[in-house]
C-alpha cells in the first residue's frame, strides 16, 4: 500500500494540517489534565493525596510505554488505521476515567489513557512524510505548534471545565473530542502504508532499538533533546514552590496562569520550522541552546524580580522549542521510512530527560533552594550547548540542512 496525497503537487492542504495539529494537542492534553484537578478528585474517590498524585505517574508511564510499543507500528501498520485506532481508544479509555467510582479505576483509566494518547506521535511524522521536502520544517512546526498548545491549554481548560461541572466534566468533554476527531482523521486523512516491509513486531522493536547504533545524529539529537527536556522540566516543577512562596504567595490559579506565557514558547516552532526549510536548522539549534542557558540567568533574580522572572520563563520555552523542533528535522530528514521508530527513539529519550529534570529539581530545591534549582537548569542547559557544539565537530552538517 503507498501513499496517497491529495494535492496535486505533493504538498499537504493547508485544513488537513490544522486538524493534524488540533489533533496532537488534544491528544497530549488529556495526560495533564488531572494535575489542577487532583485535590477535587481525592475528596470525591476518598483517598490520600499520595494516592491522588499516583495518577501524575500513571499519566507519565503510559506515555512512556506508548512512546516504546506503540509508535514504532507506524511504520509497519496502515497509518491512518493506527492513527484513528489510537485516537478511538483515547477517546473509551477517558470514558473509564469519567466513571471512575474508585482510585484504581481512574489509575487504570489514566494509564490507558497516556497508552493510547501517543497518537500524536503518529500524527507528526505523517504529517512529515505527506509534506512537499521544501516545506518539511514549516509543517513539522505547524503540528508541534499545536501540541504545545494542548499541552500548555490543558490545565487552564481543566480547571474552567471543573468549575462549570465538576472534575468528571472534562473527561466526558475530552472524550467527545476524541471520539470526533478519530472521526475527522478516517475522514479526511490519505491511506499511507508503513514500509517496514518483512518486519515482525518484535523485530520492529529491535530495529527501533538499533536506530541509536546505526544513526549518529540520533545519538547525539536525543541526548541534546533530553538535557534541553531535563532543563525546562526543572523550571516549571521548582516554579510552583517559588510563587506559592514568599515574597510572592500566589494561590494556585494565578500560578496556574504563568502557564499561558508558554504560548509564546509554542508559537516559536512554526518560525523554527520555517527557518529550517531555508536551510538554517543547525543555527536555529545553536541560537536555541544559547538562549536556554541565558535564560537561566534573568530566572536567578527571579525572587527578587517578577519581571526577570517572567521574561527567564518565556525565553526558556522558546529556546527549548527551538531546540526541539530544528532537533526533529534533523531527524525527520534522515530515513522517510523509519521516521516513525526514529521518533519512537527521540521522543522516549526526551521523556526520560523530562522525568530526571523533575526529579533533579525537587531534591535541588530542597538542598538549596531557587538558587540550587538555578544552578541546576543552567548545567543542564550548558551540556545541551555543548553536546550540539560536539556533534557539529563530530558529524558536520546533515546533507539536508546546510547552515
Amino acid at each position: 500500500m503507498t501513499a496517497t496525497r491529495s494535492p496535486a503537487n505533493g504538498g499537504l492542504p493547508h485544513r488537513l494540517l490544522l486538524l493534524m495539529s488540533a489533533a496532537t494537542g488534544l491528544a497530549v492534553a488529556g495526560n495533564y489534565f488531572a494535575q489542577p484537578l487532583l485535590d477535587l478528585i481525592g475528596r470525591e474517590l476518598e483517598i490520600g493525596p499520595s494516592a491522588a498524585a499516583l495518577v501524575v505517574t500513571a499519566a507519565q508511564g503510559g506515555y512512556a510505554l506508548g512512546l516504546i510499543l506503540l509508535v514504532p507500528l507506524g511504520d509497519l501498520m496502515e497509518r491512518r488505521r493506527l492513527a484513528v485506532s489510537l485516537y478511538a481508544a483515547t477517546a473509551v479509555f477517558l470514558l473509564v476515567s469519567a466513571t471512575a467510582a474508585d482510585g484504581t479505576a481512574l489509575l487504570a483509566g489514566t494509564a490507558l489513557t497516556a497508552l493510547t494518547s501517543v497518537g500524536a506521535q503518529v500524527v507528526v511524522p505523517f504529517a512529515a512524510t505527506l509534506a512537499d521536502p521544501a516545506e518539511r520544517g514549516r509543517v513539522v512546526g505547524t503540528v508541534m505548534t499545536g501540541l504545545m498548545l494542548g499541552l500548555l491549554l490543558a490545565r487552564t481548560a481543566a480547571g474552567a471545565l471543573s468549575e462549570a461541572g465538576g472534575w468528571r466534566t472534562v473527561y466526558w468533554v475530552h472524550a467527545a473530542l476524541m471520539a470526533l476527531t478519530a472521526v475527522l482523521l478516517h475522514r479526511f486523512l490519505p491511506r499511507l502504508g508503513g514500509d517496514g516491509k518483512g518486519l515482525s513486531y518484535p523485530g520492529l522493536l529491535r530495529s527501533t532499538v538499533a536506530m541509536f547504533r546505526h544513526e549518529p545524529l540520533l545519538r547525539w539529537r536525543a541526548g541534546i533533546g533530553a538535557l534541553s527536556l531535563a532543563s525546562f522540566s526543572v523550571l516549571w516543577t521548582a516554579l510552583t514552590f517559588l510563587l506559592a512562596g514568599p515574597p510572592y504567595g500566589w494561590t494556585e490559579s494565578a500560578i496556574g496562569l504563568v502557564g499561558l506565557l508558554g504560548v509564546a514558547g509554542a508559537l516559536t516552532a512554526a518560525v523554527a520550522g520555517r527557518l529550517a526549510d531555508r536551510g538554517h536548522v543547525q543555527t536555529v539549534t545553536g541560537a536555541g541552546t544559547a538562549l536556554l542557558l541565558a535564560s537561566w540567568a534573568a530566572l536567578a533574580a527571579g525572587p527578587h524580580s517578577l519581571p526577570w522572572l517572567l521574561a527567564g520563563v518565556v525565553v526558556l520555552d522558546l529556546a527549548h522549542q527551538a531546540v526541539l523542533n530544528s532537533s526533529q528535522n534533523v531527524l525527520y530528514a534522515l530515513r522517510p521510512e523509519a521516521r516513525n521508530r526514529i521518533n519512537s527513539a527521540f521522543m522516549a529519550s526526551l521523556f526520560l530527560g523530562g522525568a530526571a529534570g523533575s526529579a533533579l529539581a525537587s531534591a535541588a530545591w530542597a538542598h538549596g533552594g531557587w538558587a540550587g534549582v538555578c544552578a541546576l537548569g543552567a548545567a543542564l542547559s550548558a551540556g545541551t550547548a555543548a553536546l550540539w557544539v560536539l556533534e557539529r565537530l563530530t558529524v558536520g552538517s546533515p546533507s539536508r540542512y546546510v547552515s
